[in-house]
């Protein structure tokens, strides 16, 4: 049973970390979250995917903020927010975990925006009525159980490598830039060489690691899809068309089930795209939230 040591320590790992200045450290459910806040006006709310962390908005949040109140966070465990009981990484326990950040933060948000995984925390949290945004908007979202040869057996081999303490250290000292660089491609995305080398350094702590691989093993995703049409707000589903992680077309089976849903697909761009294109996907944001009548 994984427990979690060696998480990245923000002296060290988080030393020139992106829009560093917008950073916090927040007590809430048990944890201590990191939080970066930046901006005035009605609240965009942003979660990033297994085994990201605020960096990966680094360029986004900026552009956000000239508008909107933005809050990122780190997930539990990610980053620099500390690690949950193992038992507490399925999908309910982090939307529960974002649920108590929001309430400590004083923060209702008006457009949730969600990256892979991210998108389904944020859609459980619309089904069990613990947002109620004016929009929701999914990034390449990670909605339906794992597809492709691996599906059958993925989240029984993230199970067996989470449960064994050796596995995410060993994940952790065996990260190299060029493995870094192979993920990132491999999910179909090229992405700037900070943004790798912060990918990198994250990959190199346990903690980070046990994490992603907690949540891999934890989820129940088809229960996820079976619930999709309880999401009873606006849905943006923004497609990679290049995307190699989540398949687009799975984009297609995801809209027939939720009940107001519009797809926008982004010819060229992978997995990471808000990290590839962070003005394109500003711009679609932006767009959906006028298309809704007026700004929130």
């Amino acid at each position: 049973m994984y427990c979690a040591p060696e998480r990245p320590d923000w002296e060290r790992e988080g030393r020139d970390w992106p829009n560093r200045s917008a950073s916090r450290f927040v007590d809430a459910g048990g944890l201590s979250w990191h939080v970066q806040e930046m901006g005035e006006g009605a609240t965009i709310l942003l979660i990033h995917g297994t085994g990201a962390a605020t960096h990966s908005w680094r360029d986004v949040t900026p552009l956000l903020a000239d508008r909107f109140n933005v809050v990122a966070v780190d997930l539990p465990g990610h980053g620099f927010t500390s690690h949950p009981p193992f038992w507490q990484l399925g999908l309910g326990d982090m939307a529960a975990a974002v649920d108590a950040l929001l309430t400590a933060l004083g923060r209702a948000p008006e457009v949730v925006v969600g990256h892979s995984a991210g998108a389904a925390i944020l859609a459980k949290m619309v089904i069990d009525d613990r947002l109620s945004p004016r929009l929701l908007v999914s990034l390449n979202g990670a909605f339906l159980p794992y597809g492709g040869a691996m599906g059958p057996i993925a989240s029984p081999l993230a199970k067996a490598l989470f449960m064994n303490p050796v596995m995410p250290r060993l994940f952790a000292w065996g990260t190299n830039r060029r493995g870094a660089e192979r993920m990132i491609t491999g999910v179909g995305s090229t992405i700037d060489p900070e943004g790798v080398e912060l990918y990198t350094r994250l990959a190199k702590r346990p903690a980070h690691v046990g994490a992603a691989l907690g949540m891999m093993a934890s989820w129940d995703l088809a229960s996820l899809k079976s619930q999709l049409p309880l999401v009873d707000v606006p849905v943006l589903l923004v497609v990679g068309e290049a995307d190699e992680a989540v398949a687009p077309s799975e984009a297609d089976v995801v809209a027939k089930l939720l009940p107001h849903v519009r797809i926008q697909r982004l010819p060229g761009l992978g997995h990471l795209a808000h990290e590839e294109a962070p003005d394109v996907v500003v711009e679609v944001i932006v767009d959906a939230i006028e298309r809704l009548g007026s700004n929130p």
